[in-house]
């Protein structure tokens, strides 16, 4: 297994780049001006707490949508140019959701980016997929993405890179942990993710992630039955729409912070 204990990466780091999907992009966090934050943008934080005047500089090439041959088109060559000394990559979960996908497939070419990548950076930490038991949308691919996450770690593994374990982290299984769209995390979802990335890179974090939630109120199997009714209306029939049409949520999107700027602190 790989070692994402955080003890070969502890220290400071003084710039970072995220290259992925809508994952790193942030999608289901919003922030001002209708940009998202998300988990590695709170990351960046955590890590210019780690620096010499908070002096971080910070890019997030992420783009929602992204396939893993796209990522690795558009942002892998981007990131080996702006030489970061931390870099997350987080790639493949939209194929593997498509349906007749191959995850060995997937698994080999997600390899081969990571080969690159390494042969041209600082750490490369690798994220991998959730335990969708208690995903609605993304149950009954369990499975698939089981296989896909054990791939990533055995190739994280062979490549020496730190691995956030995101299938372990118990509190985001919680519904609260995740958007409305069933699909993308909620901002605490996010906010835990970073404190875990922060505990694997060897940080001090402010707040456990794994930290337990206020118990819920039962729900009843109406007022089930009106969510899942209200979910479909506004987010399953938009995506099926959109998967007709052959679109892509991330359509005339660009990456949020193309270069590697200074992090400032509001």
């Amino acid at each position: 297994m790989a070692d994402d204990s955080g003890s070969k990466t502890r220290g400071a780091f003084g710039s970072y780049a995220a290259i992925g999907d809508s994952f790193t992009e942030g999608v289901g966090d919003p922030g001002p001006g209708g940009i998202h934050v998300g988990w590695a943008d709170r990351l960046a934080v955590l890590l210019a707490d780690r620096t010499p005047d908070r002096s971080l500089r910070y890019a997030n090439l992420a783009v929602r949508g992204r396939l893993l041959d796209q990522i690795v088109a558009e942002q892998i060559p981007r990131a080996k140019e702006l030489a970061p000394d931390l870099i997350t990559f987080c790639a493949g979960g939209n194929d593997i959701i498509r349906p007749g996908t191959d995850p060995d497939d997937v698994a080999e070419r997600f390899e081969r980016a990571l080969a690159d990548l390494t042969s041209a950076v600082g750490t490369v930490m690798v994220p991998t997929g959730f335990d969708t038991r208690g995903v609605p949308v993304l149950r009954h691919l369990r499975g698939k993405i089981a296989t896909f996450t054990a791939h990533v770690r055995s190739i994280a593994d062979r490549y020496d890179c730190p691995v956030l374990d995101l299938w372990s982290l118990k509190s985001v299984q919680d519904r609260r942990a995740w958007d409305g769209d069933r699909l993308h995390l909620s901002p605490e979802g996010h906010t835990r993710v970073a404190l875990r990335a922060a505990q694997v890179l060897g940080l001090d974090t402010p707040a456990d992630p794994d930290q337990p939630w206020p118990p819920l109120p039962p729900r009843g199997a109406l007022e089930v039955r009106r969510d899942d009714i209200q979910w479909a209306r506004e987010y399953l029939v938009p995506w099926i729409g959109r998967r007709l049409r052959g679109e892509s949520s991330g359509d005339h999107t660009v990456a949020k912070r193309p270069d590697l700027l200074p992090l400032v602190r509001h």
